[in-house]
Parts: structure tokens; sequence; C-alpha cells
């Protein structure tokens, strides 16, 4: 009599991947996660701020990609499956579009922010300079200063007031919202000390744009290494993804028709002639040579093949021509095996990181409720005018 499968044997839980686009700290990602986590039937959500990457574990059937998509599109990110299939590329290319656009953006606020920088602070630091700034610019210092400010705020720096705002009207402020917070503050209350003194008690009309340009600055340069080191995880993947070649000679009457890659399916006899790849996994059915196995085996030594042998897809044949017959195709061969090893160890996250990620998601809450107190503080015991 047949035993029926346990409950457990039903419900073993899948493995689902997502990619997730707009996460910019850790907050971001224990937002994400606790998003995942709510999604009925979702067993456990992992996400990686490094790969951009959500791993969800939930019983087969029991979640929709769909559902989750939108768990995580409704506190403000993007997300999208991702195939077992699928290669790195396309990701890669967006990481290092991203990292060219902030090394465009933090140039250019450099530039503009560099002068503002040397004129406030060198007068603090070098006296003859403070004197040449008051002889030479006098009131136009704060309008040269004002003016530079809004090109760095509302160009290169206009991404954090896109994403933080909205952040903090949801209530989950995250690094954007903190960066928009802090450089508006100062951007605002220089821009009143500049245009309207008078709103001021005498002796406070003082302009901080420096600090709002270079907060935006140094941000920038950060998520600029941060963007580049992102594009560095996926190289070793980038490289694997080259070993597998993108088209088959498939014999069809004899005769060989060079076919796409995913077109290839187990069964089909393919033919193999000096210098080319091995398309996919398979056993020799006529004709033998010497293949070179090294990206598998690390063997510098090309191996014999003949009748009866497997061959791995992504080694390289040396001399003769052979046929085979298919055995794993797609994401069953030994290379996407491989691939998809690579990719879940850059996923995975150490027990520690947990930990932090836990502690950090309420860094951006603890600085802002810091700065709230030292607000009340100061308005209640500090001298008059307390509140200006």
């Amino acid at each position: 009599m047949t035993s029926l499968p346990s409950p457990r044997q039903i419900l073993a839980d899948q493995e689902l991947d997502l990619a997730i686009e707009g996460m910019t700290c850790a907050s971001c990602v224990a937002r994400v996660e606790k998003a995942l986590s709510k999604v009925p039937g979702v067993s456990r959500a992992s996400v990686n701020l490094a790969t951009e990457r959500a791993t969800i574990l939930a019983p087969a059937g029991a979640v929709s990609t769909a559902a989750l998509e939108e768990a995580v599109r409704g506190i403000g990110y993007d997300a999208h499956a991702i195939a077992a299939t699928d290669a790195p590329d396309d990701m890669s290319e967006k990481r290092d579009a991203e990292a060219a656009a902030l090394a465009r953006s933090l140039a250019i606020a450099a530039a503009l922010t560099l002068p503002i920088f040397i004129v406030e602070m060198g007068s603090h630091l070098i006296p003859a300079l403070h004197h040449w700034v008051m002889m030479t610019l006098g009131p136009w210092n704060n309008y040269l200063q004002f003016a530079l400010t809004t090109l760095v705020l509302f160009g290169p720096g206009l991404r954090f007031f896109r994403k933080g705002l909205p952040a903090l009207a949801r209530l989950a402020p995250d690094m954007n919202a903190l960066v928009a917070i802090g450089a508006g503050a100062a951007y605002l209350y220089s821009t009143v000390a500049t245009f309207l003194p008078g709103w001021l008690p005498d002796g406070t009309g003082y302009v901080y744009f420096e600090a709002a340009a270079v907060i935006v600055t140094l941000v920038l340069f950060g998520r600029m290494l941060e963007a580049r080191a992102k594009g560095r995880t996926g190289a070793a993947i980038r490289k694997l993804v080259k070993l597998r070649p993108k088209t088959a000679r498939l014999l069809r009457d004899g005769q060989p028709v060079e076919v796409e890659l995913d077109a290839v399916k187990v069964g089909d006899i393919l033919l193999v002639r000096p210098g080319d790849q091995i398309p996919v996994d398979g056993i020799v059915s006529d004709g033998s040579s010497f293949v070179d196995e090294a990206m598998i085996t690390g063997e510098p030594v090309p191996v014999e093949k003949s009748v009866g042998a497997a061959v791995v897809g992504g080694t390289i044949n040396k001399t003769g021509s052979f046929s085979f017959r298919a055995e794993k195709v797609g994401a069953d061969t030994l290379l996407a095996q491989i691939i998809r090893m690579v990719e879940s160890a850059q996923g995975a996250k150490l027990p520690i990181q947990a930990l932090v990620d836990k502690v950090t998601q309420w860094f951006v809450p603890a600085v802002m409720a810091a700065a709230l107190v030292t607000f009340l503080v100061w308005l209640i015991f500090g001298p008059e005018p307390a509140l200006s």
C-alpha cells in the first residue's frame, strides 16, 4: 500500500526571489522585510542591501509574486521577480548606469560646494581671507552662497527630497528623509537670514549654506561608493555567465543547424567542433576529442572524451569534433547551478548582520527624536529668546 505524503511534504516551502529597487540604508532593508513578512503565507523574508535582492520562503503556491511586489510598492520601493534562468547582465547594466549617474551628480555638487566651503570655512581659519571676503564681496557673499546652494540642493540633491519627503509623510523616515530635513533646515534658515534678516533677533542672522551643500555632497559621495561596491558584487557572476555560449549546433536530419541556446531540449543531438564551447550538459554519442574542463575542475590538462563520456556546458572543446545528446539544459546545467550558488552566497546574511539591521533600523528615528528633545530642552531651559 502506497503511503500518502505528510502535510509537511505537501506544504514544503519554496524559495522566491525579488529584485528590490530604491533601498538606501538598513532602515529600508528592515522596512521591506517587515512588509514582505506581513504578506499572508510568507514563512520568512530576508533582504540584502548589497545585492538589492529579497529571498522569500513560503509554502508552494501559497503566495503570488504579484502580492509580494504590491507589498513592496506599498511602502515606496519597486520590486520585480527574478527567474531562475535570468542572467544578471541587465541588473549589472542598471548598477553601472546608477554609479555613473551618481558620479556625475557628485562632480556637479562638489564643483558648486567647494567655493562655498572655501569662502565660509576658510574665513574662520584665515583672517586675511575673511577680510578680503568682507571688503570685496560684502552682502553679495550670502547671495552667491544662496545661488550655489540652491543649485546643489535642487540639482544633484533633489533625489533626497523626492524620496525623503514622501517617506516622512508615510511616517517611515529613512536616510533620504534625514538628509532632506538636515539640509533643508539649514537652507531655509540661511535663506531667511539672507533675504529677511528682520524676522530674526539681533545677532542670530547667520547663514549655514555650506552645511546644507556639504551634507548633500558627502552623502552623494557615499552613495557613489555604495553603487560601485554593488556593481562589484556581481562581477563573479558576470564572469560565470560569459562562460555560457549563446547558440548551439543542433543536428537535424544529419545536418547542423545553429539555434539559440534556449531552443535546445533534453534528448537533442548537438555537434561540437574544435574551439567550440559545449552548450549544455550531455553524453557523447559519436566521435571523440579532448575537452578543457579547467573551469569546473581546475585541471589544466584537457580530458579525453569518447562515446559514453559526460560533458559539461561551458567547457571548451580542443581538438576533434563530436556529437552528444543533451541531458540537462537551462537552469538544470551544472554551470547554471554554480551561478545560483554564487548568487545565494552573495545574498546570504551573517547572523551578526541580522542584529545590525535591527539596530540600525532605529538610527533615523533616533536621530530625529534626539533633535526634537534638544529643541524642547532648549525651548524650556534656554536663555531668552529661546524659540528664535
